[in-house]
Formats: structure tokens, sequence, C-alpha cells
């Protein structure tokens, strides 16, 4: 799978796993270069909390488009540190 916006891959991986219909994909698939920390979380009562991060391609930015839980509660371990993308990023075989 590849995560892609504003014609740059942010991420590219065979190896995602799929949990609610996203995509994580495991942190070592970034190209980080896009990525910029945000202060915005949002809790899940079965995954915990998430983080988000905003992107920043060629000049243009989407805020809090990427989102990961970096310590998830039980089952959710599974896809820990894994991003998951929305906002108008495209995810694609």
């Amino acid at each position: 799978m590849k995560a892609i916006w504003n014609d740059q891959v942010l991420a590219a991986s065979d190896d995602t796993v799929v949990v609610e219909n996203n995509h994580y994909d495991p942190p070592d698939s970034l190209n980080r270069e896009f990525f910029a920390g945000s202060a915005t979380r949002a809790h899940c009562p079965w995954k915990g909390e998430a983080h988000y991060f905003s992107l920043r391609v060629d000049g243009k930015k989407n805020r809090d488009a990427a989102w990961l839980y970096p310590s998830p509660k039980g089952a959710a371990k599974e896809f820990a540190g894994g991003i998951v993308f929305w906002k108008g990023v495209s995810v694609v075989r």
C-alpha cells in the first residue's frame, strides 16, 4: 500500500495492519520529511490516546492528516506506532 498526498508518497509498505477499514502503516515505511508534529490528541476507549501529525509537501500543509497510537491498549498493541491517513490522503495498492 502507498499513502499519497500532493503527488508525493508519504508511506509505502506491503505490511500494513487493517483495523476498522484503516491501514496502519509501519513506522519504518514513512517518508518522515513530510511529517510535522501536532498538539492534537484524541481518545479511543479501546485503543487509547491518538497523536496527530500534519503533512507538509511542496509548501502545502494538511493539518492533522495522520495519526498513531504510540502506547495503545490491549488488543490494539498489534499496530502500535502504525500511522493512519485521512483528509485527502489516498491509500492505494
